[in-house]
């Protein structure tokens, strides 16, 4: 814990240089404070991507733990893999938890899904019955998989971590989704975990399914998708049969946040966030938040102020958010943390005063899934380019200039399921309701975007639209 060590230094400092005067006193605080920026030094605040026990599984590879299966089953909700011969090798233990598998030799999914989704799959295999032949298979996993694999075969011989690292660097740079943060959220955890998932090789419908269940999604734990770049999409999706209290759904629930947003006129978005939440499962350790992937987390601080280690990997790769608590915390426990942030293209600048937040759930650290169906409380603070204006959702309590800037700050009302602005140059117009009693207020822009004046352009025939033009006036339709 560094800033303990160098807070208590500086205490230390403090006191000892009481009554001690001249040469003496300067030398003494030359060593003192030379001792503190050593032991800063060699113990920095965590950063990103820091944790020890993450980066054993950012570079986890094979160990050479291995097994001769020979016809075995595994069902895993609504999938089962016959594995009918073939070698199972496992990958190093990490926090003394093994967390994945490499299969080869000869192997059988079948998927049957609920009947909903079942006529969907048919309408896809043009099959009765989803019946995949693999010979290659990378399993991600913190249940009872290896204990059951590892007792059910015999000693075996060695595999290939090509198939391992294929599947690293699909979920990293082309599914960009971290499956290792997601893994580090059961692996550090006391509670049991139920994550699954599977890569499969299949060999009738495509070589690159992915079948996986996750009890922290919100809504649909199940999925079956392939990732081929010609074929790439969701198949099948559909919640968990098995839905035991306390171990479904995101591990927290946000009942407050407490927003402080810079906006600057090149659509940089500087933020702050002091999230309250409560853990909604056993063992909490890791929390995962939504936060657009162009934001770059500066720090993140505890509820009493130290730095938190956190996650975040590069923007154009798997850059999910998540926070590594100090502890664990129980079912229904309460913690706070606070995040800083900065970047851009979370806001654009559309040009002629007009700005468009394309973050529109994740502009701060939400929950994944974009939080709908549960509610929180805002407070929210806004710094704007002066002369421009700010819609938000709640109500406005104020609304200042400070400098160049404006300032406004913003209540929910009632709690809600997102927070939400719009900025910019605005006409505002006002009426008032008299029954109920109501103050309604509309909010135009002065001026068109850009965009919209390329499509002007063009129409009148003095230009085409360009690419970007067209992309940029599909995002505002939506």
């Amino acid at each position: 814990m560094p800033y303990f060590v160098t807070r208590a230094l500086r205490s230390a400092t403090v006191v000892s240089l009481r009554g001690v005067s001249g040469c003496f006193m300067y030398l003494l605080l030359a060593i003192l404070v030379g001792w503190g920026g050593f032991v800063h030094a060699q113990n920095p605040a965590p950063g990103p991507n820091s944790d020890p026990t993450y980066q054993a599984l950012r570079n986890l590879t094979l160990s050479g733990d291995s097994v001769s299966v020979s016809n075995v089953e595994l069902k895993r909700e609504a999938g089962t893999f016959h594995l009918r011969s073939g070698t199972v090798c496992f990958v190093a233990a990490v926090n003394g938890k093994v967390t994945g598998a490499v299969f080869t030799g000869d192997g059988n999914f079948i998927l049957v899904p609920p009947e909903s989704e079942r006529r969907m799959l048919k309408l896809l295999t043009k099959e009765d019955e989803f019946s995949e032949n693999f010979s290659q298979m990378v399993l991600r996993f913190t249940d009872s998989s290896y204990d059951e694999l590892k007792k059910a075969g015999t000693s075996g011989g060695g595999c290939d971590a090509g198939p391992l690292k294929d599947s690293q660097h699909t979920m990293r740079h082309k599914l960009k989704g971290n499956l290792d943060a997601r893994i580090l959220e059961d692996v550090l955890s006391p509670s049991p975990g139920g994550l699954f998932v599977a890569f499969i090789h299949g060999k009738r419908y495509n070589g690159q399914e992915l079948y996986s269940i996750d009890p922290h999604e919100g809504r649909d734990q199940v999925s079956f998708m392939t990732y081929d770049e010609n074929k790439l999409g969701e198949w099948a999706s559909f919640p968990m049969s098995e839905r035991k209290p306390g171990t479904i759904g995101h591990p927290i629930r946000i009942d407050h946040q407490q927003l402080e947003t810079t906006l600057e006129k090149n659509a940089n978005l500087i933020g702050r966030a002091k999230t309250d939440f409560t853990a909604q499962l056993e063992g909490v350790r890791v929390v995962p938040f939504n936060l657009f992937r162009t934001l770059r987390v500066r720090n993140v601080k505890s509820q009493d102020g130290q730095p938190l280690a956190f996650i975040q990997e590069d923007k154009n790769d798997d850059a999910d958010f998540s926070v590594v608590l100090p502890k664990a915390l129980a079912a229904g426990e309460h913690y706070t943390v606070t995040t800083e942030y900065e970047g851009k293209e979370a806001v654009t600048n559309e040009g002629a005063g007009n700005y468009f937040p394309v973050a529109r759930m994740n502009w701060y650290p939400n929950n994944p899934g974009g939080s709908f169906g549960e509610y929180a409380s805002y407070d929210m603070t806004f710094r704007i380019p002066k002369g421009m204006q700010i819609a938000a959702t709640g109500i406005r309590l104020s609304d200042s200039n400070e400098g160049g800037q404006n300032v406004t700050t913003w209540k929910s009302e009632a709690p809600q399921t997102v927070a939400g602005f719009s900025y910019g140059r605005f006409k505002i117009e006002e009426g008032k309701l008299e029954k109920p009693q109501y103050l309604i207020q509309s909010y135009a822009n002065q001026e068109s975007p850009d965009w919209v004046n390329g499509l002007q352009h063009a129409t009148s025939g003095d230009d085409l639209p360009t690419m970007g033009a067209i992309n940029r006036n599909l995002r505002w339709v939506r």
